[in-house]
């Protein structure tokens, strides 16, 4: 499983919009309503954060998981590992309006899970992760077939490790 928590540069930027907020309000208002309207931007900030990067995504227990979602893996069909260049092309010109997204901004990477249950509207699964490599071979590995990945894990608890 992968988490993908946001990046250190979304962090400074969130460090940077508190100061802004508590500058403007310390000139104009009085000191305790600065910090207090400062603190409470932290943690909106912050919590934000957290919130949106505390998502994980990968192959546990025979299904592919993202955030609350999961699917089992009879129901998926190929896994496509998506470059930087791949994942944008599919997330924007050429994306599907009933596929299920998982996306991040600050992972460029993806992979894209072909669903097969003839029963749900879903063409594919979007999900951002930044080893797409790794996922599409958890996913090999999880159903069995660790002879395509020369030198991964042979076993479904291997399967489960970290991404």
């Amino acid at each position: 499983m992968e988490t993908l928590w946001a990046p250190p540069s979304w962090w400074a930027g969130g460090v940077l919009v508190v100061a802004a907020v508590w500058l403007v309000l310390a000139a104009a208002t009085p000191a305790g309503v600065a910090l207090a309207v400062a603190l409470a931007t932290t943690a909106l900030v912050a919590g934000g954060l957290v919130a949106a990067g505390r998502v994980r995504v990968g192959v546990h227990a025979g299904e592919i998981v993202a955030g609350a979602a999961h699917i089992p893996l009879h129901w998926c069909g190929q896994v496509i590992p998506l470059d930087a260049d791949e994942a944008r092309r599919v997330r924007g010109p050429e994306a599907d309006a009933n596929a299920f997204l998982l996306l991040r901004p600050w992972v460029a990477t993806a992979v894209r899970v072909d669903i097969i249950d003839p029963a749900d509207p879903t063409p594919y699964w979007l999900l951002s992760t930044r080893q797409p490599e790794r996922f599409a071979a958890a996913v090999s590995i999880a159903r069995g077939d660790a002879a395509r990945w020369a030198g991964g894990a042979t076993d479904e608890e291997d399967a489960d490790r970290e991404l």
